[in-house]
């Protein structure tokens, strides 16, 4: 969903797969909720030395020419708008207890991602995370409501993007693909559901060529 100009209200919306599965099916749709983001805003624009006085402050902003609507998660939304407590100086920050993931295709076990919030934050709704590439391994949320989607959308004719996946969480785990025939590397990004702010790191997801080839 997005807004078509700066000038009107005017809203113009996009349905996801799964959104054209439920009308297709229910013949309505019962929309209860919805995310606003300024991904295409660059506050670094705003001027407040600018010649022609207080007005024109913001005419960057205003002019900047707003994106079209996607359903894709991973291209948009990654700067959601939020409300914080009045006085909020900055966004809580989100950290990890690792700076990347690395691990072998043959690993058993699981890799906890656990992110934390400081000033604390992010402790009734949780994160989302979202595995830029599903091939590598699985991302699985849990702690609240944890779900993974079923997929996410690719756009027509961008052949060399892969599909990503994405969890809700307190916390996640994330296993290797272990069929996986060379190593592979996608971006994990972490997003806090009440605080907004992300922190993104690789996951290397590592192929022995000797194992791979039999020797």
């Amino acid at each position: 969903m997005g807004y078509i100009n700066n000038e009107t209200i005017t809203v113009e919306a996009v349905l996801t797969k799964k959104g054209r599965e439920i009308l297709a099916s229910k013949g309505n749709l019962n929309i209860t909720s919805f995310a606003l983001a300024d991904d295409e805003m660059d506050y670094r624009q705003y001027n407040p030395n600018h010649p022609n006085g207080s007005q024109y402050y913001d005419v960057a902003l205003r002019n900047t020419p707003v994106f079209e609507p996607l359903t894709d998660e991973t291209q948009s939304l990654k700067y959601k708008l939020v409300s914080l407590p009045a006085g909020t100086s900055h966004i809580p920050v989100i950290k990890l207890g690792q700076s990347n993931v690395t691990v072998n295709r043959d690993y058993n076990g699981n890799v906890t991602i656990q992110p934390t919030t400081e000033p604390t934050y992010n402790t009734s709704l949780g994160y989302t995370a979202i595995l830029s590439n599903r091939n590598v391994g699985t991302i699985e949320g849990t702690g609240i409501n944890a779900n993974v989607s079923a997929e996410s959308t690719i756009f027509l004719g961008d052949t060399s993007s892969a599909q990503s996946q994405t969890a809700v969480g307190m916390s996640f785990i994330f296993k290797p693909n272990s069929s996986l025939s060379e190593t592979s590397v996608a971006n994990l990004t972490i997003i806090g559901n009440e605080s907004g702010g992300s922190i993104t790191i690789p996951v290397t997801v590592v192929v022995d060529v000797n194992s791979a080839s039999g020797v």
